[in-house]
């Protein structure tokens, strides 16, 4: 004799194995936007390629330790992993653009969380700054770079660009590449990837 199901049970069953599948679907969607293998994704979580398959396909759940991980190497926040929701058209203040700062350096952030097929983002350097070195890689996007203000020395695989206002280059973001003020005033530039690769 088999035990009656609880009344709701089957139903609560099939809803959550939905939601696993929706936000697996989600991370899969995410990863290949940004062109990320999913032994890229998993290393950067600290978590097995296997384990993130499994996740992608809504066959495993992961804890929130690990989800907040895979979040982290898709470049999102905890919560873009669970919604659903498509980017509202909204307009992003001055005041209230994302901000990184680094030593020298502020960088502002023109599109919203989730990235999705476009960054695009502004970056203050002091003189002497530096963004990127001889080895600064990340994903496989097309990055295209603006001098805004001031000149850099753009250097990709070795070869140094000087830039200066109005100047552009456009490369690869798995090519080796830095950005340089090499002077004492400020320069400003505006950084387009797509897709989103930071």
């Amino acid at each position: 004799m088999t035990r009656a199901e609880p009344e709701g049970g089957s139903a609560r069953g099939d809803s959550n194995r939905e939601r696993l599948a929706d936000l697996g679907t989600r991370i899969r969607d995410y990863r290949r936007m940004r062109r990320l293998t999913l032994r890229r994704v998993a290393d950067a979580a600290g978590i097995t390629e296997s384990y993130l398959s499994q996740i992608e396909r809504g066959t495993a759940t992961g804890s929130v330790d690990v989800l907040s991980r895979i979040a982290t190497a898709l470049a999102l926040s905890l919560s873009d992993l669970f919604s659903g929701e498509p980017p509202r058209h909204t307009a992003l203040r001055r005041a209230d653009r994302p901000e990184i700062t680094s030593e020298g350096v502020r960088k502002y952030l023109f599109t919203r969380r989730p990235l999705r097929h476009l960054e695009v983002m502004e970056a203050v350097l002091d003189g002497g700054a530096l963004i990127g070195d001889a080895q600064h890689v990340h994903g496989s996007s097309q990055e295209l770079v603006i001098v805004l203000e001031g000149s850099v020395v753009c250097t990709v695989e070795g070869d140094r660009h000087p830039l200066d206002e109005g100047d552009s280059i456009e490369y690869t973001s798995s090519q080796p590449h830095s950005v340089e003020n090499p002077g004492t005033e400020r320069a400003r530039i505006l950084y387009v990837i797509s897709p989103p690769s930071i």
